[in-house]
């Protein structure tokens, strides 16, 4: 994998209805989405078109929740996944700096070997060591990318405490911060170039989370489909710096997603 340590390399869409949310976001996103060809489970692949060369990109998974994960009590979330040098290393330095284990690690035959992990205040996400050799673009870190996520965001009721988990289990820098007000600092994370944020939880969000925002060509147009296909939109159209626009929703299944992109003049 040639990725360096600590950077995301897979987004992945944990669902109760497969087929409606391969609907969804194909029409907000324009995802082409094929099955991935594993035994015995639905999983599927969400593949972004390169603007540049025409081709399909994988960049994420669409899993379809089974009925044992759900009475395990699995709902509906956007899971993300940070490469690593040695999954078994990572998580024990995940499990040494006060986070948990909820999927030991295991090895998925032609893809990598994975565990999914939480940290300290209980926000889940995957790490990964995947087998390709080609470079992951999942997350569109060099230049936009329509179809890739383009910031990695988390709210959590403890920033500092974030801060020094994923800063020593990853490796991650602070890159400045913005005045939130009574809310506190938007800080900034460099891995690489600067691939998101920290920020406080606010009240209303029941639990910690990250957000993955993925970029979108039209973010007007992307509203419309939103609704037009069942979801719902929390917050935004917020204008963010650089003149793009975020918006916050939730899908017709549950899990809450973001997407950025410009306004077509």
């Amino acid at each position: 994998m040639p990725n360096q340590h600590g950077e995301f390399i897979w987004y992945e869409l944990a669902t109760d209805n497969a087929d409606a949310a391969q609907q969804f976001y194909s029409a907000i996103l324009g995802w082409r989405v094929t099955d991935s060809g594993q035994p015995g489970v639905d999983y599927r692949l969400l593949h972004a078109r390169d603007e540049d060369t025409g081709e399909w990109r994988a960049i994420g998974g669409l899993m379809q929740l089974s009925e044992e994960m759900k009475q395990c009590g699995a709902r509906p979330v956007w899971l993300g996944d940070i490469g690593v040098d040695d999954v078994d290393q990572t998580v024990a330095k995940v499990t040494a700096l006060g986070g948990s284990v909820q999927m030991p690690a295991r090895d998925i035959p032609d893809v990598g070997r994975l565990a999914m992990v939480t940290d300290p205040q209980g926000t889940p996400f995957y790490v990964m060591r995947g087998h390709s050799d080609h470079t992951s673009l999942a997350f569109a870190s060099v230049r936009p990318r329509v179809g890739h996520c383009a910031w990695n965001e988390l709210a959590t009721p403890d920033p500092d405490a974030a801060k020094a988990f994923y800063f020593e289990a990853f490796g991650w820098t602070k890159e400045g911060e913005m005045d939130l007000g009574p809310m506190g600092a938007y800080e900034f994370i460099r891995h690489n170039g600067v691939i998101g944020a920290f920020m406080p939880k606010p009240d209303d969000m029941p639990v910690p989370m990250w957000h993955y925002y993925f970029r979108v060509a039209d973010i007007d147009a992307a509203l419309e489909a939103i609704t037009e296909h069942g979801g719902q939109i929390l917050h935004g159209p917020d204008e963010i710096p650089g003149g793009d626009f975020a918006v916050k929703g939730v899908d017709p299944q549950g899990a809450p997603f973001a997407l950025v992109g410009s306004r077509r003049v």
